[in-house]
């Protein structure tokens, strides 16, 4: 009897204990948001957190072993991931705020001497922060972490170790604020605002409800929903890298950012960056500060900036663009070259981009392990052509073309793709 009690009582304990784990989804004021060295996401509520944007919460201290050890309960008041890459020991680790401490975990590990006071690693920065987040010298002048606390922003240079504050009286009291995908987002309530990290300015339309952009909940969503495919599934429609080192590539109405795994791998829908393009594409390159996406017999050539913007007078036909015509299976650049390699069928043509009017100069036909290629890119290894989940590496285009003896084929991996191995 006494037995069948206790059992009730622990089952009646794990059922509220189950029952009380917080839902996102019912709209929740974060503690904290931050990505940690491998580019996973982390949400943090009370004694919680969200690992990634789907998914249930859990115990924050069952990932950070010894978070709990700092606060009774558990509770951060800011997060952030270090961005300097100047200091390797430093560079990628997360911190943590709780009230005048701060600890470090780098591979989801407490490191030694932590915790500290705030003052040793942050001199000048005020305690119980509202939030923090890392802004890099590419978007900032100098490798910077903004911390917050009410209306004020306390901007810390981590080269000089000084300080400069700032009141943002137009922004909302942030209560986390998160870097992702080169933007900045101050999250307050279940709303969030993205914001300037220099000046605070803020354009568009916000606030913004963040369960229709950071985490999959019923009835909210904005379109994207892309699901990740199993790595033996992918089938690349194009693959490019631009001057910035931007790659992208695309498969059906989506587009993902490879070049941004510290933040993740996410998918949107072509139409985000590039909204004339509402049918996909079958081939795209990128040449001097321009990406040139084909569809059908069109070329669309947008300006490569902040955010794409389409050329005036375009689209154009392949003809008058390239000196082609007919279907395009794939199209790459080698950096600092000035011809297109744009495979048709079995054969690879070249077209010299500086020549006016534009035309093939070379016509050879390929390997028949190559005669339907999904996509191709060219960079500092060499060639990846893409066929279904799998790819072939040549030293050069010309190998890719001339070469007689076969490459064996390689696996797309979730490393390369962001998809399920």
């Amino acid at each position: 009897m006494k037995l069948f009690t206790r059992t009730l009582i622990l089952l009646f304990f794990l059922g509220n204990k189950v029952a009380a784990l917080p839902d996102r989804c019912a709209g929740i004021e974060f503690d904290a948001i931050t990505p940690d060295e491998q580019g996973n996401t982390f949400f943090f509520k009370g004694g919680h957190l969200w690992k990634g944007f789907h998914g249930p919460a859990q115990p924050s201290n069952e990932i950070f072993k010894k978070l709990h050890d700092i606060h009774p309960l558990g509770h951060v008041d800011a997060a952030f991931r270090m961005h300097n890459a100047e200091n390797p020991d430093d560079h990628d680790h997360i911190y943590f705020f709780v009230d005048d401490k701060v600890v470090r975990f780098y591979d989801q590990s407490l490191e030694d001497g932590y915790p500290k006071e705030m003052t040793e690693d942050f001199p000048g920065v005020p305690t119980h922060l509202d939030a923090a987040v890392e802004c890099p010298k590419t978007e900032c002048m100098t490798n910077t972490v903004l911390f917050f606390k009410g209306q004020d922003v306390y901007f810390y240079d981590l080269a000089t170790k000084t300080v400069k504050t700032k009141t943002w009286s137009h922004l909302p009291q942030c209560t986390s604020a998160f870097r992702w995908l080169e933007h900045y987002y101050c999250f307050h309530g279940h709303n969030f605002t993205r914001f300037h990290p220099v000046s605070g300015e803020v354009t568009g339309n916000y606030p913004k409800d963040a369960r229709n952009y950071f985490m999959k909940c019923p009835n909210f969503g904005h379109g994207g929903d892309h699901t990740v495919p199993k790595c033996s599934e992918v089938k690349l429609d194009a693959i490019s890298t631009d001057d910035t080192g931007k790659t992208y590539f695309f498969a059906g109405s989506t587009y993902m950012r490879l070049d941004t795994s510290r933040d993740g791998l996410h998918g949107f829908p072509i139409t985000r960056s590039w909204k004339e393009l509402t049918n996909g594409v079958d081939a795209v390159f990128s040449y001097i500060d321009k990406i040139y996406l084909m569809k059908d017999d069109k070329v669309y050539i947008y300006k490569a900036d902040a955010h794409y913007s389409l050329i005036e007078g375009y689209p154009k036909s392949l003809k008058e663009e390239l000196g082609i015509e007919g279907h395009v299976d794939a199209a790459f650049l080698c950096p600092n070259e000035h011809t297109v390699h744009i495979i048709q069928g079995g054969r690879m043509r070249d077209v010299d981009l500086t020549a006016t009017p534009r035309a093939i100069t070379n016509d050879v036909p390929l390997p028949p392990h190559l005669s339907d290629i999904d996509a191709g890119l060219c960079g500092p290894d060499g060639v990846k052509v893409f066929k279904g989940s799998q790819f072939y590496l040549y030293e050069s285009p010309k190998i890719l073309a001339t070469g007689r003896i076969i490459v064996e084929p390689q696996k797309i991996t979730s490393a390369m793709m962001g998809c399920q191995d």
